[in-house]
């Protein structure tokens, strides 16, 4: 049997993991952050789509302007680099759009709460 964490006598309760009496419960004051809504959830999840819809916009039109400079298709030495660069950036965005996609398809199927959106005591 495990004791109080708090005032040493023996327990068979816990809360959180951590032993506790019955005493020490009712009588201590649990400051814990309250979990947050679901609707705040959702919001924080379709703002993160939002921006990372916008950061994919961004990128393509990067894309497309490197490669509008080339209009015959062949870019000079340096332009390679410019279009890896451009369709690297593309790529990473298009990416954090997919998983900021995943994450409120998560949430919303199988009321999946990512991580950073816990609230912890």
């Amino acid at each position: 049997m495990a004791t109080c964490s708090h005032c040493g006598v023996e327990t068979e309760l816990y809360d959180g993991g951590v032993p506790l009496c019955v005493k020490c419960s009712t009588s201590r004051e649990v400051k814990r952050k309250p979990p947050l809504q679901t609707a705040q959830i959702r919001t924080a999840l379709v703002s993160q789509i939002v921006q990372a819809t916008a950061r994919v916009s961004a990128a393509n039109q990067k894309f497309s302007d490197v490669i509008g400079h080339y209009p015959s298709g062949l870019p000079q030495p340096d332009g390679v680099q410019r279009i890896k660069s451009a369709s690297n950036e593309l790529t990473v965005a298009r990416k954090e759009m997919m998983k900021a996609h995943k994450r409120l398809n998560d949430f919303i199927e199988d009321g999946i709460v990512p991580e950073d959106l816990k609230r912890s005591g």
